[in-house]
């Protein structure tokens, strides 16, 4: 609910109630430290909030660490199935957002995930692969557009 001060003219927003929700791991786990260093560790003003907070810390590190292995594990499991491509005919969209048609001769790992390097030089994402097709298939459709 916005007020509005009738006097001054001017209209205030009530303040965010849910502010932790919207705060990345690292800025939670940056107020914890702050909170850590500044408390003496021979008299910390409520023992069983440290120790719930020693606990979010251990939890979320964790949390992390377990999203880094399965980001890692995603990426070579995207490598593999990419490799599995080599020497197919593939369609999706290129690099430079054309829709291409070719033989993958070769797999890239970049940053931005598996790349399909076909033997005319387009690049194609996995991401942005959207058919996988047999040479059979390719040469049946290509006879079929010639007859037309």
């Amino acid at each position: 609910m916005i007020t509005a001060d009738a006097v001054a003219g001017t209209t205030t927003a009530p303040p965010d109630t849910n502010q932790f929700s919207a705060m990345t791991s690292q800025e939670f786990l940056q107020i914890l430290f702050t909170e850590l260093a500044n408390q003496d560790p021979f008299a910390p003003s409520d023992s069983g909030a440290l120790l719930d907070q020693l606990q979010s810390i251990r939890s979320i590190e964790s949390d992390i660490q377990m999203t880094d292995k399965l980001e890692a594990l995603v990426g070579q499991n995207e490598l593999a199935s990419a490799a599995n491509l080599i020497g197919t005919i593939i369609s999706g969209i290129s690099e430079q957002n054309l829709r291409v048609v070719g033989y993958v001769s070769s797999v890239s790992k970049t940053l931005d995930g598996t790349v399909l390097n076909l033997r005319d030089g387009d690049r194609v994402r996995m991401s942005m692969l959207d058919e996988i097709i047999t040479e059979d298939e390719f040469f049946s459709q290509e006879g079929e557009g010639d007859d037309q």
